[in-house]
């Protein structure tokens, strides 16, 4: 995607903030989870489904506003299945293993490991389309995981038990970077289809609807008689950090293009880490600055190059998180 913008220009100048806020907003997440975790007795599949509940009607509204222009282009059935699948499988599974893995890890961590999901798109990529990894998407890897390797050796340092969960929740956030990753591939053969706001709308949707449907079946606990200060986690992980930043973004992309905007995006687990060490008293040791700049370098390295060569489409949550 290219802007017609020149990068001078207020209006490209303008789009960098907004990518910016978009980026900071959507970290938020991972530090509202944690404070609610710590401030309440909420479990991870309730807090999903009240962050979903209160996302829906705003998705759902946007889906039915893009399905009325002029431009619009209907699903097929194929597409209505396709659209479903994906979203579910970004949204509902992978936001699913996102709030169990928090239980366990820091909220820094849990960024760190799901922010190597655009090196897995590469070797997805490789595995699913056939297409060669270059040279320098090997780099990245390399370097990327060494990052990983480092922040993650910087926190196993505790007890047996307590390295016994955050290996559980390391794993849980792995397998959320792999279904994120599986989702881009998904979401980058159908964006170009649909286009980008429809498919985000309609998505979101319906992982939404697969998170309560989940919800319904195996909680028994009640979303109506929770504590206040469940609601307001919940409403503000919604609002500042889903429904928003996922517009933000949006209008962000439109400005300065998809490259430009993820590279602005790479802010994300760097916001993560400093909020919480703010609001949640998380350390931040010098392992785990090396092992941020080089998860860092990594993924700009390929979103950079690779967003020269194939123009990949990044959805309002990417950098969102997303899950």
């Amino acid at each position: 995607m290219k802007t017609s913008k020149s990068s001078a220009t207020p209006y490209f100048i303008g789009g960098i903030i907004i990518c910016l806020l978009g980026a900071v907003c959507f970290s938020t997440k991972a530090v509202v989870v944690k404070l609610a975790y710590r401030d309440t007795d909420i479990g991870a599949v309730p807090l999903l489904a009240l962050r979903m509940l209160f996302s829906l009607p705003f998705f759902v509204l946007s889906a039915f506003l893009a399905s009325q222009k002029s431009s619009n282009i209907k699903f097929t059935r194929k597409q209505w299945i396709q659209v479903a699948v994906v979203g579910m499988l970004g949204y509902y599974i992978s936001s699913l293993l996102d709030f169990l893995g928090l239980q366990y890890i820091s909220a820094g961590m849990e960024r760190l490991i799901l922010f190597i999901y655009p090196t897995l798109v590469v070797l997805f990529s490789a595995v699913l389309l056939k297409q060669k990894i270059a040279r320098y998407q090997w780099i990245a890897l390399i370097i990327t995981y060494a990052g990983l390797f480092a922040a993650f050796r910087s926190e196993v340092n505790w007890t047996q038990e307590h390295n016994a969960n955050f290996y559980l929740g390391s794993l849980l956030i792995f397998l959320c970077a792999i279904t994120y990753a599986l989702y881009i591939v998904g979401s980058g053969r159908l964006i170009p289809i649909v286009g980008a706001a429809k498919f985000n709308s309609y998505a979101m949707s319906f992982a939404a609807i697969g998170v309560l449907v989940h919800f319904f079946i195996v909680s028994p606990q009640s979303l109506f008689n929770l504590s206040k200060e469940v609601y307001i986690y919940s409403l503000i992980m919604a609002i500042l950090g889903t429904v928003i930043p996922s517009y933000l973004v949006s209008e962000g992309i439109k400005r300065i293009g998809s490259d430009n905007a993820a590279i602005v995006g790479s802010v994300g687990p760097v916001s993560t880490i400093l909020q919480a060490s703010f609001f949640l008293q998380e350390p931040i040791g010098a392992l785990q600055l090396v092992g941020t700049a080089l998860i860092l370098l990594g993924v700009l390295l390929i979103g950079r190059k690779g967003n020269r060569e194939s123009a990949p489409v990044p959805t309002p949550s990417v950098p969102n998180s997303s899950s």
